[in-house]
């Protein structure tokens, strides 16, 4: 999702599906709590009134419409929460999870070399006798 862009501005543009086909209207824009970057969109889908809320993350703004990496069908099939309140971080997780999105892909990745170096020790011990059972 373009970074630079006022979250007020997605507000009644059109949204789109990895096919192509409109899901409808970008209702409300909702913020990252800590962060401040807009991450979720409630898209009006004009079936009975129902706003769907879809991640920012992975769509994109193209010449000036919203177009949202999913298929219309899991779409309307995402957990409805209503609009207008407070995203719980219950309600974000079922929303990650009903996407099969990876919440701790966003943050920086754990240096996992680092707990070999500090058990350098251990590490030799367990290379001997590895070397040792293949005898």
């Amino acid at each position: 999702m373009q970074t630079d862009i006022d979250p007020r501005n997605l507000i009644g543009r059109r949204a789109f599906d990895r096919n192509g086909t409109k899901l409808g209207t970008v209702d409300e824009v909702y913020l990252d709590d800590a962060t401040g970057v807009p991450e979720w969109a409630a898209i009006r889908t004009g079936l009975f009134s129902r706003d769907a809320f879809v991640p920012l993350a992975p769509s994109e703004l193209v010449e000036g419409t919203l177009h949202v990496p999913f298929d219309r069908t899991l779409i309307k099939d995402a957990p409805d929460f209503g609009v207008g309140r407070h995203l719980s971080p219950e309600q974000e997780l079922q929303l990650y999870h009903h996407y099969g999105l990876d919440i701790g892909a966003s943050g920086p990745m754990p240096d996992r070399s680092f707990g070999k170096l500090a058990d350098a020790e251990d590490t030799k011990d367990a290379d001997a006798q590895d070397t040792s059972a293949d005898a």
